[in-house]
């Protein structure tokens, strides 16, 4: 019997899953009371160029870990819901981006 039938197949995996490039709160914070970011304004490109996030192919997720007190327009594919409560107690906005799909 081949090896791939005698091996035990464990749990789901899912062909569907999407992977995102991980963003906290805490490091936006850090970047603009760092200075680095103009007039508030952080989007996946900028986040690659300070290399927050390494992967350019893969979406970005912000996550709400942390805590923001600078006032930021975030623009990113995914956020979670306490992500977007920071954000909006700090004055800033949130806005998803539209991933095109290639093909």
């Amino acid at each position: 019997m081949p090896l791939v039938r005698r091996v035990p197949k464990r749990g789901f995996h899912s062909p569907f899953k999407r992977t995102y490039a991980v963003v906290s709160l805490e490091r936006l914070n850090a970047l603009a009371t760092a200075g680095r970011l103009q007039n508030g304004v952080v989007t996946p490109e900028l986040l690659q160029k300070f290399e927050v996030v390494k992967k350019r192919a893969l979406p970005v997720k912000i996550l709400g870990n942390g805590t923001l007190t600078a006032k930021l327009e975030v623009s990113a594919h995914a956020f979670s819901k306490s992500a977007i409560l920071k954000i909006e107690a700090a004055g800033g906005k949130a806005q998803i981006i539209i991933a095109t799909q290639k093909e």
